[in-house]
């Protein structure tokens, strides 16, 4: 069963692909973007900060409000529906980490 998205999923998934292009630093030379994809929607959005910037890396807090299932006492998002997964867009095509690791960077 799927899981929703969480900052915890993001540290753990940055952990298994260390090293490998499947992280935003591994990959960002190659013109990759930290984004994410809703596979119900077919929707891909790059990753930011709350404020709209684009992020370098990873982050919930500046995804689409329709994607958002918890928030905090605060407000702050603290999980994302099943569907969304992180991955990364290059040129015109969306990424998964997976992918983004195999992908040949020369």
């Amino acid at each position: 069963m799927n899981k929703l998205l969480t900052e915890e999923t993001l540290r753990k998934e940055n952990l298994a692909y260390v090293g490998t292009s499947g992280v935003s630093d591994g990959n960002r030379v190659a013109g990759f973007i930290p984004a994410f994809y809703d596979a119900e929607t077919r929707r891909a959005e790059i990753s930011r900060f709350a404020n709209g910037q684009p992020a370098p890396l990873h982050l919930i807090e500046g995804l689409p409000p329709e994607w958002v299932e918890q928030r905090d006492s605060s407000g702050r998002i603290t999980a994302i529906k099943q569907t969304v997964l992180a991955g990364f867009i290059r040129g015109d095509f969306f990424y998964t980490r997976s992918q983004a690791a195999e992908a040949d960077l020369h």
